[in-house]
């Protein structure tokens, strides 16, 4: 297989990355009761931070429902979408220094990190929706972050999740009816 092909197939065997996209819906609706429970800003921080720990459980079960095997490795590529995914993990120092340096901007730089991260998806699944909300995501949540409170940003980020979701799903059905 060459490499177009390559991406071709798992763009379709993950369904463009679905059931991770569905999952930070999830994780945002969690970060957003953290929010809501008003406690003190470092441990609502460091609770924000471990929201996002059942990411990958969460992942495989909504992997189980739209059936993609998010642990498939019968195609290459999957290597390189680890890759990307591990990169986000460098990102987090910065949420790190600003968890102690800027502690009330921590879930705004967070969520910077979480949209910035989605850009070379849009290579690995040939999508111009990782594309457009790997912009989206990181403007909004500074533009947001810096007028209005860590609430408003999760419920923001709730929004465009779903929207985003949506894009790929309707994305994934004209990739596969091509």
């Amino acid at each position: 297989m060459c490499l177009d092909e390559l991406r071709s197939n798992i763009a379709i065997k993950q369904k463009k990355g679905l059931p991770f996209i569905c999952a930070s819906i999830i994780i945002w609706l969690l970060i957003l009761i953290v929010i809501l429970l008003d406690l003190p800003q470092n441990t609502e921080n460091l609770l924000v931070l471990c929201c996002s720990c059942p990411l990958l459980p969460i992942s495989w079960t909504i992997g189980k429902i739209l059936k993609v095997d998010i642990f498939d490795k019968s195609n290459p590529l999957g290597n390189v979408g680890f890759l990307f995914t591990c990169n986000q993990f460098l990102y987090l120092l910065i949420v790190m220094w600003v968890f102690n340096a800027v502690p009330d901007k921590m879930v705004m730089v967070y969520a910077m990190v979480f949209g910035a991260h989605l850009l070379p998806y849009s290579w690995l699944y040939k999508s111009i929706s990782y594309r457009i909300f790997a912009i989206i995501i990181p403007v909004l949540s500074l533009v947001i972050g810096c007028i209005f409170s860590a609430l408003f940003i999760a419920l923001t980020l709730i929004l465009v999740e779903c929207i985003f979701a949506a894009a790929l799903f309707a994305e994934l059905g004209r990739f596969t009816n091509k």
